[in-house]
């Protein structure tokens, strides 16, 4: 019996390297998600961009503001001149945090009271903002340990007072349920698409198919629409739980919401139909569409932030539509972003969609021929 079991296994592994395919779903998707994970998923925020409005300007306000310029954590990119500049940083994500410093802030503290400096965070990523603001609390509890005894003030010589933008709880469901949107749309879409020319193949009914009076574009519409309209349904069922069962905040319109649905599943159906016509059985289908999303979604800014990852990472992110639609969701959801703000986000799930659709009809068509 035993040796049956070693001559299958053998079998097995000798059917599995002799077939391209299966060999490059063996070896290249560990490596890939190695490397995606090692960089990618990491909590650690090691270059936190700020602003400064130092209403102040005396040593006191100084000497704190030391404390973060000299921190490996923060990095200063803008200097705030009123009230009027610090939403645009904000909205823009050009900073994480705006530190405000009060006009009475050293004078405070010259007089034995408590001073107090303003850190208004971005909100839209709650557990970054969180991580933000304990770096800065740590900061300033330092520089009570510093500076008050040694002028003996023994209490606590500065305050942080915080304000969360778009999430003023600081609360994560607001920052993941939309979220979830797109990593749900997208594995129902590309586990329909990846798997539907493939299923054809392997119950044998594929060719009943091409000998019926269809273009190889009516074919390949009639597999693309079914996965659309399946995530179109998908979608809208989880964004009415979102909205009416977890209470999240709908600020903007639907019609930009929409939009970017449509854009998102285009792109979606492309890249599951371009699986779906290099697949020969279900099996391979199903591998490349994983071999897919655990990247696609993990390189979204869906969990971390794409500013926390390698350069070149980033740079990969590009051609990956979940990046821009996770940008509309949140943007929509928690912003109230209007259709202009967003517009960048839309050409290029556009572009995707038009590359990975043409080439999937290209590869149908040989397969056909």
């Amino acid at each position: 019996m035993w040796l049956r079991v070693l001559a299958l296994t053998i079998k097995e592994f000798l059917v599995l390297l002799k077939d391209p395919r299966s060999r490059s779903v063996i070896i290249v998707p560990p490596f890939v998600q190695l490397l995606v994970f090692s960089f990618a998923a990491s909590y650690d925020l090691d270059d936190i961009p700020f602003a400064v409005y130092d209403e102040d300007s005396g040593a006191q306000s100084h000497e704190l503001l030391a404390g973060f310029r000299n921190s490996r954590h923060f990095h200063e990119t803008d200097s705030v001149a009123n009230d009027g500049e610090i939403a645009p940083l904000i909205d823009s994500k050009k900073v994480l945090l705006v530190l405000h410093v009060g006009p009475t802030f050293s004078r405070d503290l010259a007089a034995g009271r408590t001073a107090t400096m303003q850190a208004i965070v971005d909100g839209r990523n709650s557990n970054t903002a969180m991580i933000a603001l304990g770096y800065a609390s740590g900061i300033v509890e330092r520089f009570n340990a510093q500076w008050g005894p040694s002028r003996g003030y023994p209490g606590a010589s500065s305050r942080l007072e915080t304000r969360a933008w778009f999430n003023p709880n600081l609360q994560s469901r607001w920052f993941i349920v939309p979220g979830i949107v797109g990593l749900l749309t997208l594995v129902v879409t590309m586990l329909v698409t990846a798997l539907s020319v493939a299923r054809e193949r392997e119950q044998g009914t594929f060719d009943q198919i091409l000998v019926a009076p269809f273009r190889p574009v009516e074919i390949l519409l009639g597999k693309a629409i079914p996965g659309f309209l399946i995530g179109l349904m998908e979608s809208s069922g989880i964004i009415l739980v979102a909205v009416f069962g977890f209470r999240i905040p709908l600020l903007g319109s639907l019609l930009t919401l929409y939009t970017g649905l449509v854009l998102f599943l285009v792109s979606a159906v492309g890249v599951g139909l371009l699986i779906s016509s290099l697949a020969v059985t279900q099996q391979q289908g199903l591998l490349g569409a994983f071999m897919f999303l655990v990247p696609a979604i993990l390189l979204s800014g869906f969990a971390t932030p794409i500013v926390n990852m390698p350069s070149w990472m980033q740079k990969a992110t590009v051609i990956n539509p979940m990046r821009y639609f996770l940008v509309i969701l949140r943007g929509v959801f928690l912003e109230g972003a209007s259709f202009n703000v967003l517009a960048d986000q839309f050409w290029p799930m556009a572009v995707i969609g038009a590359i990975t659709l043409i080439v999937a009809a290209w590869l149908f068509r040989g397969r056909l021929y």
